[in-house]
């Protein structure tokens, strides 16, 4: 491995079916204004949020709500949330959904006593929080797996006005004190949901795996969570009530994103940025815009790193090297993989997500460019990879 790095997760996990009761463990630590922060309602419906406000009654807990987070949670919403938090004197953030839900939370978390506009500061500017700034702690309980945001710093927020989606990684005192992991409540979830979520685990490891060349610890492991992945990905679209095929995504989830595997590493992150601009144009499903993009992207790059994607293809779609080129072999992988994105069900392509004529240089303009993978995109690239994907 190269380079130098530390390391350090803060977050504590309770996973399984009796995660719930890490709850009773955890709010006594923090004070008695608890702000309740969920989405649209179905823990309503699925009898979750009956169980959350039983476990904060029976620990003294004064509870204020802020609900209707959307799927991708807006700057008008950061300003509800940092309003409703300050007028209940919030002494503990708990978010009870998705991952939208959980960087939400977060956001709100470090916006409460900040001193100038949030979305300025954090996602325009990129600064850290202040040191004298008090952050509102935060807890999780999640009903969807996909995002990681239950056990790292990051909150993307979108602009509709300034039609921008952007995400920041903020350091470990952002970090959700403790989350709790049961992979049943994740059963109720719509398959769209479902499979969109599985895709951006996939995502996170991909963004993380497509850089370097040395051999990296953190390579070996991301191809174990893709293979682990990729297999209980399959059950569970067939039986979205297999607990061990849950389980064993909810945990990859987790694994794909809180700052292990990136360790020892540069990483790319553009497919999240193409994903991210088709997000805050269309308002679309973030794990299916990443999905939507993500083979015009890869067969963009690949000859800038063909080692890794024959790697790829081996060690992760079982691809048989024997006698062919590199080329044969890395295309072979990519064609493994858009198999299986068609069999569980991702959008393939921009035009069902809504961007068309008219939106499509939107698009293209709110693409961030990163540095850190195989070939750094000019904007003509972005508008190729963005047009082979339409």
């Amino acid at each position: 491995m190269l380079g130098n790095f530390s390391y350090c997760n803060p977050t504590k996990l309770y996973f399984g079916k009796d995660a719930l009761n890490g709850l009773k463990e955890e709010l006594p630590k923090y004070g008695k204004n608890v702000l309740l922060v969920y989405g649209g309602g179905s823990i309503k419906n699925n009898g979750i949020y009956d169980k959350v406000m039983a476990v904060l009654s029976e620990c003294g807990k004064t509870v204020y709500e802020d609900a209707g987070v959307m799927p991708n949670p807006t700057v008008d919403k950061l300003k509800e949330g940092v309003q409703r938090a300050r007028d209940c004197n919030a002494d503990f953030i708990l978010a009870v959904g998705g991952g939208s839900v959980c960087d939400y939370s977060k956001a709100v978390s470090i916006s409460v006593n900040c001193k100038e506009d949030p979305w300025e500061k954090y996602y325009i500017r990129f600064e850290d929080v202040d040191p004298d700034c008090k952050i509102i702690p935060v807890g999780c309980v999640l009903t969807m797996v996909g995002t990681g945001s239950e056990m790292n710093g990051g909150s993307v927020i979108t602009n509709h006005k300034q039609k921008l989606k952007i995400g920041h990684v903020f350091g470990e005192n952002v970090f959700p004190k403790f989350s709790i992991l049961n992979p049943e409540f994740t059963y109720t979830l719509p398959k769209y949901q479902m499979v969109a979520g599985f895709y951006d685990i996939m995502s996170h490891i991909l963004e993380q795996y497509f850089s370097g060349e040395d051999d990296n610890t953190s390579d070996y492991l991301s191809e174990g969570l893709l293979r682990s992945l990729i297999h209980s990905s399959e059950i569970a679209v067939k039986n979205p009530t297999d607990y061990e095929a849950r389980s064993n995504i909810m945990w990859t989830a987790t694994w794909a994103l809180n700052t292990l595997i990136a360790k020892g590493k540069t990483t790319d992150w553009e497919v999240h940025m193409l994903g991210q601009a088709v997000g805050a144009v269309t308002d679309a499903t973030h794990g299916m815009t990443l999905a939507a993009v993500s083979m015009a992207y890869y067969k963009f790059i690949m000859p800038y790193g063909l080692k890794k994607f024959v790697r790829y293809a081996v060690n992760v779609w079982g691809v048989n090297p024997v006698g062919k080129t590199d080329e044969t072999v890395a295309e072979e992988g990519l064609a493994a993989m858009e198999a299986w994105m068609r069999r569980i069900g991702l959008v393939m392509n921009l035009t069902d997500l809504g961007v068309n004529e008219g939106n499509f240089e939107d698009v293209v303009k709110a693409t961030l460019v990163m540095e850190g993978g195989y070939k750094v995109l000019t904007q003509d690239d972005i508008r190729a990879i963005l047009k082979a994907s339409l």
